[in-house]
């Protein structure tokens, strides 16, 4: 049992920080670093560089909410870990 809670835990932090790198790329890289060039396209007629900076990265971690949300009901029911 103790392996597997380690396991389980092994899990969990590896999502969390694979959503974490995807939201900092969304974020960081692509609403600060990459702004200039993403600005060349337009979405809803504004820059794609200002939509990431000021709307990206919040569409972003509300869909990684919900992906968190369901990845760990998945993994607490292989774990048996479930409420």
């Amino acid at each position: 049992m103790e392996k597997d809670l380690k396991q389980y835990w092994r899990t969990n932090v590896t999502y969390v920080l694979i959503l974490l790198a995807i939201w900092t790329f969304v974020s960081y890289i692509c609403g600060i670093i990459l702004v200039q060039p993403l600005n060349q396209f337009r979405i809803g007629g504004f820059p794609l560089g200002f939509w990431f900076a000021n709307q990206g990265s919040e569409v972003v971690f509300v869909i990684e909410i919900f992906v968190y949300v369901w990845l760990m009901n998945k993994l607490d029911r292989e774990y048996d870990v479930h409420e």
